[in-house]
């Protein structure tokens, strides 16, 4: 698969295209149709909360419905988060995730829906993404191990494609601050493009190309940046390793040179650190940022992606 490297402008204006149909809200009517006079956001979790808040600035109240250190795939939404979602003027989800955050929008009559996954391009993942792909033994599909990806958000290409799309939802539901969203959103891209120049050219030169981590959360980040994802488990983080796909990866490890074996701060370590000690590897964090907490080496997504491509730079053996 090719490896892309810019935020084509195109692209971004076909996500928002595309996004725009899956919006409820009429344009004419104005922001806090609800009971507060703020824009009133439900977001589903962090990646979704931050591009709200970033985007709306201090027309938008944001709530979210993962708390800070839960595992955004076993949330189960409460009857009060129910009523939270029909309350807000629009909710920014990403269709895919969570399974109770799809079923509670569907159910809602909340105006504006913005699904984050009809923002940009999802693609089919398996427990192994990059180069690896193109020498598999006949017979042998890691594709067939996972399923569309949602993690888009680690990729920031896909993750401005998104925030344009988020923007221009807002615009449409808020016109009379539609302006400030707009000029908030290009800030927002450009920063996005400023953290891709950086994993581009503090990655353009390693060692190795290949990094293994607990679960297959970083696909899009390796493909973007020429990298190939070796994941313990799938898409899901709960999901546990067969004894082969463990073998596989202690030997994949010594005949490409990897050194470090990534676990994260939402789940278990356990099967990481185990790996890692069979195979005489390091152990580190990649955060797939689905929540801040203190255990986070950041405060928001741009400090943690940014503690996420040095520890990337020190595993691959940056030259």
């Amino acid at each position: 698969m090719n490896v892309r490297r810019l935020i084509p402008g195109t692209a971004v204006a076909a996500a928002t295209v595309l996004g725009l149909t899956a919006l409820t809200a009429c344009s004419g009517e104005s922001a806090a149709a609800g009971n507060t006079d703020t824009f009133d956001v439900v977001a589903s979790f962090y990646p979704m909360a931050f591009l709200a808040e970033q985007i709306g600035g201090d027309h938008v109240k944001v709530s979210t419905l993962t708390e800070p250190g839960q595992e955004p795939h076993d949330l189960e939404i409460s009857a009060k988060q129910r009523v939270t979602v029909e309350e807000a003027d629009a909710v920014l989800y990403l269709k895919g995730l969570q399974s109770s955050v799809d079923d509670t929008v569907a159910q809602s009559g909340v105006k504006t829906k913005i699904d984050a996954a009809e923002l940009t391009t999802l693609e089919e993942h398996g427990t192994e993404v990059g180069g690896h792909e193109e020498e598999e033994e006949e017979g042998h599909d890691h594709e067939a191990e996972g399923g569309l990806d949602p993690h888009v958000w680690l990729d920031p290409v896909k993750y401005a494609e998104v925030a344009e799309g988020v923007g221009a939802a807002f615009e449409k539901a808020d016109p009379d601050h539609a302006a400030d969203y707009e000029k908030n959103t290009a800030a927002l891209v450009t920063k996005l493009n400023a953290l891709n120049t950086k994993f581009e050219t503090g990655l353009a030169n390693t060692g190795t190309k290949v990094f293994i981590t607990t679960h297959a959360a970083f696909g899009y980040l390796a493909e973007r940046y020429g990298l190939t994802e070796e994941a313990i488990s799938g898409l899901d983080p709960e999901s546990e390793p067969s004894a082969a796909r463990v073998k596989e990866l202690q030997t994949m490890a010594k005949a490409d040179g990897v050194t470090t074996v990534f676990y994260e701060t939402l789940v278990s370590d356990k099967t990481a650190k185990t790996l890692a000690k069979d195979a005489g590897l390091k152990t580190d964090v990649l955060d797939p940022i689905e929540g801040i907490t203190d255990a986070s080496r950041g405060d928001d997504y741009f400090a943690v992606q940014e503690a996420n491509l040095t520890a990337l730079q020190t595993a691959l053996g940056t030259k």
